[in-house]
Order: structure tokens, then C-alpha cells, then sequence
């Protein structure tokens, strides 16, 4: 890990000589935020597939990256994973944003796992497989995080082909009222509580509306 920070313009230079024509796309994105409208930088790469855990491990000697998460899209013959990492984070002015974008073809919907690299990014794989169904190749944990077991196989809500939610699972809250088997909702405003005091009444009276 490099104690020297570059600009972003040298980290895309770096990646350039380092990949070449893998990197398809390169592009640098600057923000000012706050009264003295220091700059804040993202750094947006589009890679190769197989270009992805070589690229963290050479972001990986700039500084060790942090992962905030691994977002995704389906683009209609593709699905579009981006690996959104920081890093020079916690120096004063000086963090930058850095995604790195691969396309899966519908055709090959495999990825490689990172966790071998990042070991919490086994969290947002596993989102990634249930939501998408991608495969995270030598995931240490393939089980699903926010699905219920019982859940359709072969249907990813956040597909929009074919495989995405059908309309029979969609339900109109308001058409099917609410469940018999779940607590009774909380009392409405018009409706007081026995155990008010007059004291929280004439609080509520009083609060501006």
C-alpha cells in the first residue's frame, strides 16, 4: 500500500497502463459540497469481467479499499454489477470514490466471488445471487440473505425479463386488506389512550399543527 496519494487522473492512468483496452471506459466526476466547496472526486472504470479481482488487488496497493456496496441493473441482454469502494479515506479532503462497472451477459451470469479479498463483500454477493440470479463463483456462503426459504425458485425481483416477479405474486395493499394473523395496527390519532395524562393531552392539544 502506497503512502503517496494520486490524483485521480493518475489513478485512471495507472489502471490504463496496468489493463489497457480492458478498461473500456474511464472517467473522472467532481463535486463540491459544503460552504468552502471542497471538491470531492468519483472514479468510474468499466472493466473486463475478468479484469475485476486483478483491478481490486492493484486498487489494493493504492490503499486498502473500503466496500460500500455492489449495486446492480438489468440492461436487457446483460446484467451490470458496479463495485463501489472508497479509499485515501480519512485523510482530510482527500477520499475518492471508486466504482468499477463489468457487464454479465444473460448468457453467463457468472461473477467471482471477492471475499477472498474483501471478506464482507460476501454479504452484498449474496444479495446480488437472490435479487439478480447471478452466481458468485466460490461464494463462501450462497445462502439467501433477504428472501424467505420458501420464495420461488427462478424468480429475482429485480429482474425485468421474464424471470422478475410475475404479476400474480403482486398484491394491491389496499384490495386485500390487512392479515388476520398480524397485530392489530396502532390506535389512530383521533382515538386517546387510557393511560394518557391530562398533562400529554394538553401537550397534543397544543402542538402546532
Amino acid at each position: 500500500m502506497s503512502e503517496t496519494q494520486l490524483t485521480p487522473e493518475q489513478v485512471i492512468e495507472l489502471f490504463r497502463k496496468e489493463y489497457g483496452s480492458g478498461i473500456r471506459e474511464a472517467r473522472v466526476g467532481e463535486r463540491r459540497e459544503g460552504v468552502k466547496k471542497n471538491p470531492n472526486f468519483n472514479i468510474w472504470m468499466d472493466l473486463d469481467r475478468d479484469l475485476l479481482k486483478p483491478a481490486i488487488k492493484t486498487l489494493m496497493g493504492l490503499h486498502f479499499p473500503h466496500l460500500s456496496v455492489v449495486s446492480g441493473a438489468d440492461t436487457g441482454d446483460a446484467i451490470r454489477l458496479l463495485y463501489h469502494f472508497s479509499i485515501y479515506y480519512g485523510r482530510k479532503h482527500g477520499e475518492y470514490m471508486v466504482t468499477f462497472a463489468i457487464m454479465l451477459p444473460k448468457t453467463d451470469l457468472t461473477v467471482p466471488t471477492i471475499s477472498d479479498l474483501i471478506p464482507g463483500a460476501v454479504f452484498t454477493e449474496r444479495e446480488k445471487q437472490e435479487f439478480f440470479g447471478i452466481r458468485v463463483v466460490d461464494i463462501p456462503d450462497s445462502r439467501r440473505l433477504f428472501l424467505p426459504d420458501d420464495f420461488p425458485e427462478g424468480v429475482y425481483p429485480w429482474r425485468k425479463d421474464e424471470t422478475g416477479v410475475p404479476e400474480s405474486m403482486i398484491k394491491n395493499l389496499w384490495a386485500v386488506r390487512r392479515p388476520t394473523d398480524r397485530p392489530a395496527p396502532p390506535a389512530s390519532d383521533k382515538e386517546m389512550c387510557p393511560i394518557d395524562t391530562a398533562e400529554e393531552q394538553a401537550t397534543a392539544q397544543e402542538a402546532p399543527k
